[in-house]
């Protein structure tokens, strides 16, 4: 399989950093007996920040795989790679 550029993976890489501080921040307010509401609140967020990374991740590999499926292994693969990724939408 070809290698493209992503350019947008530090972005992602970002996102997740700070969904992970989130999430470690989550722990402590469990643990600080903070009111369920609250913390349903943060999960919330985490759950909304990591659904973005995977959005974006998706999104890249259309826009960097995909498009250069011609240069590549050819459309067969192209299409067998975006069924993969697809499923995790």
């Amino acid at each position: 399989m070809a290698h493209y550029d992503h350019s947008n993976h530090p972005a992602i890489i970002k996102r997740l950093n700070r969904a992970t501080g989130h999430l470690k921040s989550i722990v402590g307010m469990i643990e600080e007996q903070r009111p369920c509401v609250d913390i349903a609140q943060q999960l919330q967020a985490v759950e909304n920040a990591i659904a973005s990374a995977k959005r974006a991740l998706i999104n890249d590999h259309i826009d960097h795989c995909l498009v250069h499926a011609e240069e590549g292994e050819g459309t067969k693969v192209a299409v067998e790679q975006f069924r993969a990724i697809s499923k995790y939408w």
